[in-house]
């Protein structure tokens, strides 16, 4: 080996090593590590920044605008109602995310689906009081089983075919991965519904202190024909809601206090919340609930373009000592009055009816440039926006989920490649006004698409240097001719190597050491093929070792370690089961 070469393996095992023993941001780490390498001179520019090039890394950025349009028309919200009901437990709410998710990667490329459910999953361990880190990478897992199953499931499979082709002349069948993977995948999913409630953090939504100053009531409507009507408290997923909680419900005059879970819904029905800010955000999304006080849908500007603000009443203020109707709140400022916190307290009078004060606090629905017009006003101390409250665009919902299962149906037709059809869909959902071209913007998560980056580019130094070639060679050398141990090896060192880079880069590396294998020990190819082709799919050990780890790797709040404690034993479920199947078909042909 070079010198290059032992300076790259010591400075990628360094990462590595910082990675899994600090809470460095992975994106720092590995951006350092291809930093060092490049100005040291190990690779060149070319090689440095070849995963900044990479079509793989393009797609999930506009995977990102895609989910945008979907995450705001609601979409992905009407989806996750269908499939995300209330579990009776969490091991059965991982079950019911895993198995549709692996489903559906068989046939769909894993990414978008991962993509599309990530908001979707959070919504639901929100709603319902799950810990969203024991759901977020059981999410990503699955995918990745599912893609496993069929030719066409992941990108490692249609690489490694392709080469075949190349070597052979033969291709594999859409399903022959089937007969290891449909067992894989329902062992591992069954040992990570046991193993992760022992090893996945569990950062459950606990309940905030209504006591604190961010604190309303609020007042919502149940509409006529909407999926609300008839289904009880508990039902319609209103009885544990984060932070927030029923009072009451106002019908036909008549109000029912302590409202039991099996109260039905009727429409008119008048719901009185109390809960904190961040819950009460969450509840003009609710399908079927709207804000009660009809001169908030007054204003002079579509509602989708809508946030919600806080605001402290100024002294200065023309409305202290008015109501808020008899001031016309609405037509000084352009805003609507949703609620009042006055010294940490409910207010608990309709909107219209509250008498201000200064210092109240206001939680206010307006147009976004109501902070820019009014921050420097003397009429208030105070305005603080709320991330992420905008209401759902729900008049383009059906528009946007076409879009999304025509970029499906293109993919999966061979119509055109993912990319491209992403690229189609993204355009798509921002003219036809499913998203706006700042939430586009908004919704990209650099820091993912910086590991991504960083680690594809690492990847390539360790081909470049030849050191990945060096170490296989010099590990295969000692293996022999018994199909057992060929195939652990064969399993472990490319799950190691796909832990380390990605998995296409392991299955590329690999594929030339399977031909020679099979060549000079004369056992079949197609075994030891499909063994590789599992081998490659169990990125369960790190987070960089595929790209639906990464998407889930910052929202569901995991550290390097926390994959490194699961992965491990799934990853070894994985070879014992793979080990097993192609043991057998290696063995009947010898």
């Amino acid at each position: 080996m070079t010198a290059d070469g032992w300076l790259a393996l010591v400075i990628i095992f360094a990462a590595v090593l910082l990675l899994a023993i600090t809470s460095f941001g992975a994106e720092l780490v590995l951006m350092g590590a291809l930093s060092l390498l490049l100005l040291l001179g190990v690779i060149p520019t070319d090689v440095a920044l070849a995963g900044f090039s990479n079509e793989g890394l393009a797609t999930i950025a506009v995977l990102y605008v895609v989910t945008a349009g979907l995450r705001e028309t609601g979409s992905v919200n009407l989806l996750g109602s269908r499939l995300l009901t209330r579990p009776a437990s969490l091991r059965k709410a991982q079950l019911r995310l895993m198995i549709p998710t692996a489903l559906l990667s068989a046939f769909v490329n894993n990414t978008p689906v991962v993509a599309m459910l990530i908001p979707a999953v959070r919504d639901w361990a929100k709603r319902f009081n799950l810990p969203v880190g024991q759901l977020l990478m059981p999410l990503s897992f699955a995918a990745i089983l599912g893609g496993s199953c069929t030719l066409i499931g992941t990108s490692t499979n249609l690489v490694l075919n392709g080469m075949l082709i190349t070597h052979t002349g033969e291709s594999l069948g859409l399903f022959d991965i089937a007969l290891i993977g449909i067992p894989v995948a329902i062992v591992v999913m069954v040992a990570l519904v046991l193993l992760a409630p022992v090893l996945l953090p569990r950062d459950g939504h606990d309940m905030v202190n209504l006591d604190n100053v961010r604190s309303y009531i609020v007042e919502m409507l149940v509409e006529h024909g909407s999926g609300l009507e008839g289904k009880t408290i508990e039902a319609a997923g209103l009885r544990h809601l984060p932070g927030l909680y029923l009072v009451e419900i106002e019908r036909g005059g008549v109000t029912l206090s302590a409202v039991m879970p099996g109260e039905r819904l009727l429409g008119g029905d008048r719901l009185m919340f109390a809960g904190v800010v961040e819950s009460v955000s969450d509840l003009q999304r609710f399908d079927g609930l709207r804000l009660a006080e009809d001169h908030v849908f007054k204003l002079n500007t579509e509602r989708s373009s809508h946030l919600l603000m806080e605001a402290v009443v100024s002294e200065a203020c023309p409305l202290v000592g008015k109501s808020i109707r008899e001031g016309g709140f609405r037509n000084l400022y352009n805003a609507a009055v949703i609620a009042v916190s006055r010294n940490g307290r409910h207010v608990h009078e309709k909107p219209g009816d509250i008498v201000l004060q200064s210092g109240d606090l206001l939680l206010l629905e307006a147009h976004a440039d109501f902070a820019r017009h009014h921050r420097n006003s003397r009429d208030f101390l105070l305005i603080n926006q709320i991330e992420d409250s905008q209401p759902y665009r729900a008049n383009r919902r059906w528009v946007a989920m076409g879009i999304f299962f025509l970029m499906m149906g293109l993919v999966v037709t061979g119509v055109l490649p993912l990319f491209e059809a992403a690229l189609l869909a993204a355009g798509a959902l921002v003219i036809s006004g499913c998203t706006s071209a700042g939430s586009a913007r908004r919704e990209i998560n650099w820091q993912v698409l910086i590991i991504i980056g960083a680690s594809i580019g690492l990847g390539k130094t360790l081909l470049a240097t030849g050191v990945a070639e060096v170490l296989a060679n010099n590990l295969l050398a000692g293996i022999g001719n018994d199909p057992w141990l060929v195939l652990t090896f064969l399993f472990l060192f490319t799950a190691a190597l796909t832990a380390m880079v990605s998995n296409v880069a392991a299955a590329t590396l690999m594929f030339p050491l399977v031909i020679s294998i099979s060549e000079l020990t004369g056992l079949r190819l197609y075994p030891l093929l499909l063994c590789l082709m599992m081998a490659s799919s169990a990125s369960f050990m790190t987070p960089i070792g595929y790209q639906t780890n990464l998407m889930v790797y910052g929202p569901g709040g995991y550290r390097f370690n926390d994959f490194l404690k699961i992965g491990t034993p799934l990853t070894l479920l994985a070879c014992l089961v793979t080990v097993v199947i192609c043991g057998f078909m290696l063995s009947g042909t010898n």
